[in-house]
């Protein structure tokens, strides 16, 4: 699935939720903190990351392409 940011950034936490892969912002969190999201292939446990254009983030087989 592809998003497409109108701004320089989207924090993690609020991607995961906008995309419906989060209920909240709660679960959200807790999915990064279990280590299920990968930013750009690697295991990123920051909830507050800067996702930008160009960016890969993966949570179990849903992939989101943002650009």
């Amino acid at each position: 699935m592809t998003f497409e940011l109108q701004t320089e950034y989207i924090e993690l936490i609020k991607l995961l939720k906008m995309m419906g892969i989060a209920e909240t912002g709660g679960m959200a969190k807790q999915m990064v903190e279990d280590e299920i999201v990968y930013y750009n292939g690697t295991i990123d446990t920051r909830k507050r990351l800067k996702v930008r254009k160009g960016d890969l983030i993966r949570v179990h087989d849903i992939e989101i392409k943002v650009v």
